[in-house]
């Protein structure tokens, strides 16, 4: 006897699969960063670590942004399935220019570090402040496949890919700068407060 699926069905399961992928992504994204903050837990021991260390301004605003780069997802998913394609064009612009200004910021907070002396490498360096490059420079790579996958998304929305019953790609962008977004909140407040 055999089993057919309708088109729904197909849908449905094609949707959760992808989901899927992308949750197993992220959950080896966070083993990666539970990794680089054990090993900065463990290297507050040394000797030549550096206890007020004084923490980049441009990192606050940095976090702000990136906050910002959530909300305007979820009005963009929310948006699409309402079928107001104004509006999510809008938001998924909004989004754009929002990562691209966290992005920024983060070099700014780059060149303020260096401005007080912390450098990355080198004779001069110390591991506290490598430390808190090494993190920040992978959240950035993760970060740029978010805004890869984000010019995708939006390059298909001019498309007209998307619409109320069509959501996969946006709900997928949305899921992972959410995650994006909770993973830069959390390595902030870990530096911020553990260093």
């Amino acid at each position: 006897m055999e089993i057919t699926m309708t088109t729904e069905e197909h849908h449905s399961r094609t949707n959760r699969s992808y989901k899927m992928i992308l949750m197993f992504a992220m959950i080896s994204m966070v083993m990666m960063f539970a990794g680089l903050t054990s090993a900065f837990i463990v290297s507050k021991s040394r000797v030549d670590w550096l206890k007020d260390f004084d923490f980049p301004s441009a990192f606050f605003g940095s976090t702000l942004v990136i906050i910002g780069c959530s909300v305007t997802m979820f009005m963009a998913k929310k948006s699409i399935q309402k079928n107001n394609h104004g509006a999510t064009t809008a938001y998924l612009l909004g989004t754009l220019a929002l990562s691209l200004l966290f992005v920024a910021l983060q070099f700014v907070g780059f060149n303020q570090m260096i401005e007080m002396g912390y450098y990355p490498t080198g004779a001069s360096s110390v591991i506290t402040t490598t430390f808190l490059y090494v993190i920040a420079v992978v959240h950035l790579l993760h970060l740029a496949g978010g805004v890869i996958s984000l010019i995708i998304v939006i390059y298909n929305h001019f498309k007209q890919k998307y619409n109320s019953t069509q959501t996969l790609g946006i709900e997928l962008a949305a899921m992972y700068w959410h995650f994006l977004d909770i993973l830069w909140v959390c390595l902030f407040v870990f530096l911020y407060f553990f260093k």
